[in-house]
């Protein structure tokens, strides 16, 4: 790996998942250890994403207004817009590590982090944070999409679903193998 053109790309560590809300996400707490190691070795080349929700279902469109129809709780009328704050540790971070906030499952959609990261020379994507099998799958099948090399970090990814989270990583390293490739931690930290 070049030592010079890698991001680490963590996705949605947010309040809204690791508290008691209807999107916890238990197993968070266990791959934070990780994700906060390699953004305090790292800060400078760590980007956040955060899944922002509507402040009220009636301001989507289409099937993501259904979306939040049935997840109204969730909107930020109801919610409170500190819950799409990134946990403490890593919002502690922020500057030097950036944060881009999107309102679809994939951070690429927008293009703005693309311009960037592109801008900025970037190759490789590192990728950590849940839920494994949506927002984490999205993050990591655009990036493969966008021409780049992803490595997947599989002790610092999570969801609330066991069953999800194992077949996505079995796709994702079966499927896409040679754009993809899955790591420990501190295998990753070892070549960083």
């Amino acid at each position: 790996m070049n030592k010079n053109n890698w991001i680490h790309l963590c996705i949605d560590m947010q309040r809204m998942f690791a508290e008691d809300t209807p999107w916890h996400v238990p197993w968070m707490q266990h791959v934070s250890p990780q994700i906060e190691e390699i953004a305090k070795h790292y800060p400078q080349r760590t980007v956040f994403s955060r899944f922002v929700p509507p402040k009220r279902a009636v301001d989507m469109h289409g099937m993501w207004r259904s979306y939040y129809e049935k997840w109204d709780a969730m909107t930020l009328e109801r919610l409170g817009r500190e819950m799409v704050d990134l946990i403490p540790p890593l919002k502690a971070l922020v500057p030097p590590a950036r944060v881009f906030d999107k309102m679809t499952y994939s951070p690429w959609t927008t293009g703005e982090l693309h311009r960037v990261l592109a801008g900025e020379g970037v190759e490789t994507v590192a990728i950590s944070g849940g839920e494994t099998d949506v927002c984490v799958l999205a993050a990591a099948i655009g990036a493969i999409d966008l021409g780049y090399r992803v490595i997947l970090l599989k002790d610092a990814v999570c969801s609330g679903a066991d069953d999800t989270h194992d077949a996505s990583l079995e796709l994702l390293g079966d499927r896409f193998s040679v754009q993809l490739e899955i790591l420990p931690t501190e295998g990753f930290l070892s070549r960083a």
